[in-house]
């Protein structure tokens, strides 16, 4: 089956590079543990070095070249793969270093090999390279052309009987028609203030306003919870760690099974996202409790949700509002994630946990009263953002219909 638009063009490498960016925040602990271990200001250096000299390193690699995407999906597979072993070798890194104590010696192996890996993508660009040059030059192979003067010779005697200008009308009614078919089954393309102007926009920004406010309130107080609730430092990283991990898989795994879902079976990708704010509710409800190992585990839900709410909400926006402003529209959504983090983060976690640790004669509070509240109203807000959700779904319900029922009539 082909699915319309050119969401199968960016589906595959914008979970690939959102992937790398969920791990990020893994790479980056393993990098500060190995080379800058007890000197922060170091590491702080790199980080604002870093992303500005790496893109101009690299930007004369990045071309742009005409692909019919046919031999991509093998290459593309093999980065995923890559992907996925380097999030697994990091989450045994990560229970390594919480578990035993690692010497520097075996730290220092542990990293050149993760920067083996993280190498390991180039050789498959340079295979897909190869593959490109190779390709070209056969097509350029002088064997063809004695069959293109055969075609052009039946071309001229067909003009001369006026027969090839009905053909190509009678081909072009046929193409325009049936994009006609493809543009009634998906919307046009609106601007900014056309998209806003919509119910559906401002749906959208209220549940990733309460899916991602909630999650980055989980990741920026996750210290302090750990703190509370008795967890050592070593634990506490290592939980940063692991969120970086779980985002990461979020964001890989729902990416491909909507994808799958959406043009094998029909379902919506809003009815995704009602299941992610839902799960995501679930694992503030579990990390409100405080029992041991809670924190865990309620992350765990939290980091899955989170890294899943950034794959869904761009290509929800690109179906829905199409692709002529899809990147102006796309921030502007994204706002929701710092306006629902701020008052979550500073306006609910940061207000009660003030209010807690106030009567402490420490000024620190200890127990998992500290941020129970907290996290029941962020398990209140995840549920309003499903009820968001819901109302998302059942408004674009007949809109995905008709885009399925015209990808299988062009299939």
């Amino acid at each position: 089956m082909k699915f319309p638009g050119t969401l199968l063009l960016w589906l595959p490498t914008g979970l690939i590079a959102m992937g790398f960016l969920g791990l990020s925040s893994a790479i980056l602990t393993q990098i500060y543990r190995t080379l800058y271990n007890g000197n922060a200001g170091a590491f702080v250096l790199m980080l604002a070095c870093l992303p500005a000299l790496l893109p101009l390193l690299l930007m004369y690699f990045v071309k742009i070249h005409q692909t019919d995407g046919r031999d991509d999906k093998k290459h593309l597979d093999a980065f995923s793969i890559i992907t996925l072993i380097i999030a697994g070798y990091l989450m045994l890194v990560i229970l390594g270093e919480n578990i035993l104590t690692l010497e520097t010696s075996v730290r220092i192996v542990a990293f050149l090999l993760l920067l083996l890996l993280l190498m390991s993508p180039l050789i498959v660009a340079m295979k897909a390279q190869l593959h490109d040059w190779k390709t070209l030059s056969e097509s350029c192979d002088e064997s063809i052309r004695p069959l293109i003067g055969d075609i052009n010779y039946a071309v001229t005697d067909l003009k001369s009987d006026g027969l090839v200008e009905e053909e190509a009308s009678s081909s072009v009614i046929g193409r325009e028609s049936s994009s006609q078919d493809m543009c009634q089954a998906s919307r046009e393309d609106l601007s900014v203030l056309q998209s806003m102007l919509t119910s559906e926009f401002w749906l959208l920004f209220l549940a990733v306003a309460c899916g991602l406010g909630s999650g980055l309130a989980t990741i920026n107080n996750i210290s302090q919870i750990g703190s509370s609730l008795g967890y050592s430092i070593k634990e506490i990283s290592s939980l940063v760690s692991l969120w970086s991990i779980w985002n990461f898989l979020g964001r890989f795994a729902i990416g491909y099974i909507s994808d799958y879902f959406l043009r094998s079976r029909g379902y919506a990708r809003t009815l995704f996202m009602v299941l992610t704010l839902a799960v995501m509710s679930i694992g503030h409800v579990i990390i409100s409790s405080g029992l041991p190992g809670t924190l865990y585990l309620g992350s765990t839900f939290v980091g899955l949700c989170y890294g899943s709410i950034w794959v869904l909400m761009p290509s929800i926006t690109s179906e829905i509002f199409g692709l002529r402003d899809f990147g102006t529209i796309f921030n502007t959504i994204a706002i929701a994630s710092p306006v629902g983090s701020y008052i979550l983060s500073v306006r609910v976690v940061g207000y009660i946990y003030d209010k807690e640790s106030s009567s402490s004669a420490i000024h620190a509070c200890m127990g998992r009263h500290c941020f129970m509240s907290s996290f029941l109203i962020m398990a209140s807000t995840s549920l309003l953002g499903v009820a968001s959700s819901v109302a998302l779904f059942l408004r674009t319900r007949k809109f995905y219909s008709q885009v399925i029922y015209a990808a299988v009539q062009s299939s």
